[in-house]
C-alpha cells in the first residue's frame, strides 16, 4: 500500500511538482472515501423494504435513513472546529472503527425512533473521518495535486453510492435486512485497517496551528463571499440529490416500472459513468475554471429531470445518470475550490463546508419528501430544478 503523507515535505509544501506515485496514491485516497461512506446512501436501494419492515409512509422512512446526514452536519462543524487540535490519523482511525458500531446495531432496531438515532450516530462517525481526510489532503497535498486528489476522494464517494447500493439490495434480497447491516459493519472495518496501513501520523504543519481562534477562523471564512456561495453550493447540490436518488426508489417499484428489490439495486448501475467522470473534474477546474465547471455540470443534472417523469425504464435510467453525473462533478469541484480559497485554517473550511453539504440533504429530505407524499413524483422533480438553479446562481461568486 502506498502512505498518503509520503511524498510531502512537512515543513515546506512544494506548490507546483506532482507528487511521482500520484496514481497510486489517488486509487488508496479513493478507496478510503469509499468504505468511508459507503452506509451513506446503500440504505436507499432497500427503502421500499424497510418502510414495509416498519409499516410507514415513504416520505417518514426517507427522512429516518437519510437522517444520518443531520449526524454529518454536526460532526462537519465539530469536527472543523477543533480541527486544528485533532490528530488527523487517529481521528480518522477512530471515526471508521466507531462506524462500526451502530451499523451493526441497526440489525437489531425496533422501531423507527431507534433506527433513526442509529443512523444519526452512524453520521457523526461518518462525518468525522470525511472531514479529517479532506483537511489531511489538502495541508499535505501540493497545490498542482490537491485538485486530482480531490477528485478521487469525490470519486470514491461516487462509487460508494453505485457499489453500495448494488450489494445493499444483493444482500438484502438473499439474506435478509439484518444480513445487510452486518455486511456494512465489515466494510468499516476494513476502512479503519487501510487507514491504518497507509496513513501515518505527520508532524502538524503551519496550516493546522492557526494564530486565530477556532471560532474566528469560521467567522472569517463566512465573511469570504466566495467561500460562502461555496458552503451554498453544497447544501443545494445535496438537497438536488437526497431529492433524486431517495424518492425515485418509490416510482421504481410501483406501476407502470414495478421494478424487484434485485431489479432496484442494478438500476443504481447508473452511477457508473460518473465514477469515470468525476475524475475529470480537478483538470476540467483548472483549465476551464471553477464557475464554467459548476455551471456545465449543473446543466448536466437539469438535463435529467424531465427524462425521470417519463413512464419509461430507459428515460428514467438516462435521468438518473444525467443528475449522478452532474451533481458528483459540480461536488468534486466545489469541494476542491474550498480547499484551495481557504489560504487558512483549511480544515475548519472543510468542516463548514460538509455541515452545509449534509443539511442540505437533510432539509431535502423533509421538503421533498413532504412534496412527494402531498403533490407526486413531478413536485419533487420540481423542487430538485429549484434547488439546482439556486446553486447556478451563488456559482457567479466563485471568483479567485
Amino acid at each position: 500500500m502506498t502512505d498518503l503523507s509520503a511524498p510531502i515535505k512537512q515543513d515546506v509544501m512544494t506548490n507546483e511538482a506532482h507528487s511521482p506515485d500520484l496514481a497510486l496514491r489517488s486509487l488508496v485516497i479513493g478507496l478510503t472515501a469509499f468504505l468511508t461512506v459507503v452506509d451513506l446512501f446503500a440504505t436507499q436501494a432497500i427503502l421500499p423494504s424497510l418502510t414495509r419492515h416498519y409499516g410507514v409512509t415513504p416520505a417518514a422512512m426517507g427522512f429516518a435513513v437519510n437522517a444520518s446526514t443531520f449526524g454529518m452536519a454536526v460532526a462537519g462543524l465539530v469536527v472543523g472546529f477543533f480541527s486544528p487540535h485533532i490528530d488527523r490519523r487517529t481521528g480518522i482511525l477512530l471515526s471508521l472503527t466507531l462506524l462500526a458500531i451502530p451499523t451493526g446495531l441497526l440489525a437489531f432496531a425496533p422501531n423507527l425512533v431507534v433506527f433513526t438515532a442509529l443512523r444519526v450516530a452512524q453520521g457523526l462517525c461518518m462525518a468525522s473521518a470525511f472531514a479529517l481526510t479532506l483537511a489531511h489532503l489538502g495541508e499535505q497535498c501540493s497545490a498542482t495535486d490537491a485538485g486530482s486528489a480531490f477528485a478521487a476522494y469525490i470519486t470514491g464517494n461516487v462509487a460508494s453510492n453505485l457499489v453500495g447500493r448494488v450489494v445493499s439490495a444483493a444482500v438484502a434480497d438473499g439474506l435478509g435486512l439484518a444480513w445487510n447491516f452486518y455486511f456494512f459493519a465489515g466494510l468499516n472495518l476494513a476502512g479503519a485497517l487501510l487507514v491504518y496501513f497507509t496513513i501515518q501520523r505527520v508532524r502538524p504543519m503551519h496550516a493546522m496551528m492557526p494564530a486565530a481562534s477556532p471560532f474566528s477562523a469560521t467567522i472569517a471564512h463566512w465573511r469570504d463571499r466566495r467561500l460562502r456561495a461555496a458552503f451554498g453550493i453544497g447544501f443545494c447540490i445535496l438537497f438536488a440529490f437526497i431529492g433524486t436518488f431517495t424518492f425515485v426508489n418509490f416510482v421504481l417499484v410501483r406501476p407502470p416500472l414495478s421494478l424487484g428489490m434485485m431489479d432496484l439495486g442494478l438500476v443504481y448501475l447508473v452511477f457508473l459513468p460518473s465514477v469515470v467522470t468525476t475524475l475529470l473534474a480537478g483538470k476540467a477546474a483548472a483549465r476551464l475554471g471553477t464557475r464554467p465547471t459548476i455551471w456545465s455540470a449543473l446543466a448536466v443534472a437539469g438535463l435529467g429531470l424531465p427524462l425521470m417523469l417519463a413512464p419509461h425504464l430507459g428515460a428514467v435510467f438516462a435521468g438518473m445518470v444525467l443528475v449522478g453525473v452532474g451533481t458528483f462533478f459540480a461536488q468534486a469541484a466545489a469541494t476542491g475550490f474550498v480547499g484551495q480559497a481557504a489560504t487558512d485554517n483549511r480544515g475548519i473550511a472543510s468542516g463548514t463546508y460538509l455541515a452545509c453539504y449534509f443539511c442540505g440533504g437533510l432539509v431535502g429530505t423533509a421538503v421533498l419528501g413532504r412534496l412527494f407524499d402531498a403533490f407526486g413524483w413531478q413536485a419533487c422533480v420540481a423542487g430538485v430544478g429549484v434547488a439546482l438553479a439556486l446553486a447556478a446562481l451563488l456559482t457567479f461568486d466563485l471568483k479567485r
